[in-house]
């Protein structure tokens, strides 16, 4: 049976929640040109296709790029496990967390039940981006293995042609994967807000939501990746810094 103190604002705060991380993506795409990731996925075609016209004979600079991808995935997955190791080993004593975190004076006075919705809610956002990093290392080692098996041919016959679409979009899917986990840790933030109050949490959900948006689409960074990928779109830089 539900809390009676779970009322129709706490329920939206936490829906909130879920809405604005699983539909980042799709807002992205229809605010203009989607994610940083699916717009590097051209750049991630284009190195697939200098590993078949080059021919680097060991590929030692391949194998540091997708050592540094891999270590990245391990590192988010691992700290990842240890908060939620820790957060699962709470639950299991949830009435003493409970009672010590209602001593504290901004937190407003609520029921155990609601309470332990609050931790759920939170140890649920960090176990989906757990799930999200491992999958990344997965996804990551299906490109390893295809990398490995792409063709000597040069990279103009049509065999080549799908191996090389193919293979960055194993690895666009991985990187995505990674994402979804690292934007979960921003509303990991806000569901903490859950405990001061419904509206603080919708407030610090709008915040979080806000800041990956400019991120995606007006840092300095947004704006150098758009410009190398129409670059390289065009077949020339106009020169811009």
């Amino acid at each position: 049976m539900l809390p009676t103190d779970l009322d129709l604002p706490r329920i939206l705060a936490i829906a909130l929640l879920f809405a604005m991380w699983g539909l980042y993506g799709p807002i992205l795409s229809a605010l203009g040109r989607g994610t940083l990731n699916a717009q590097l996925h051209v750049v991630r075609m284009r190195w697939m296709r200098m590993l078949l016209q080059t021919h680097r004979d060991h590929r030692t600079f391949d194998a540091l790029m997708m050592g540094h991808i891999s270590n990245s995935m391990a590192f988010f997955g691992s700290a990842t496990l240890l908060v939620l190791a820790g957060l699962l080993g709470t639950l299991a004593n949830i009435s003493r967390l409970y009672a010590a975190v209602m001593e504290i004076k901004f937190i407003p006075i609520m029921s155990l039940e609601l309470f332990t919705i609050y931790f759920v809610t939170l140890t649920l956002i960090l176990a989906i981006c757990f799930f999200s990093f491992t999958y990344a290392l997965r996804k990551l080692a299906y490109t390893l293995a295809m990398i490995g098996g792409l063709s000597e041919a040069p990279g103009d016959d049509p065999q080549s042609k799908i191996m090389i679409v193919e293979t960055a979009t194993v690895m666009t899917e991985a990187v995505k994967s990674l994402n979804t986990g690292i934007r979960g840790y921003y509303f990991a933030l806000a569901a903490f807000f859950l405990f001061v109050g419904p509206y603080s949490c919708m407030l610090m959900t709008a915040a979080m939501s806000g800041l990956l948006l400019y991120r995606q689409g007006f840092s300095t960074t947004a704006l150098a990746i758009e410009r190398y990928v129409d670059a390289m779109n065009s077949g020339k830089s106009d020169g811009k810094p």
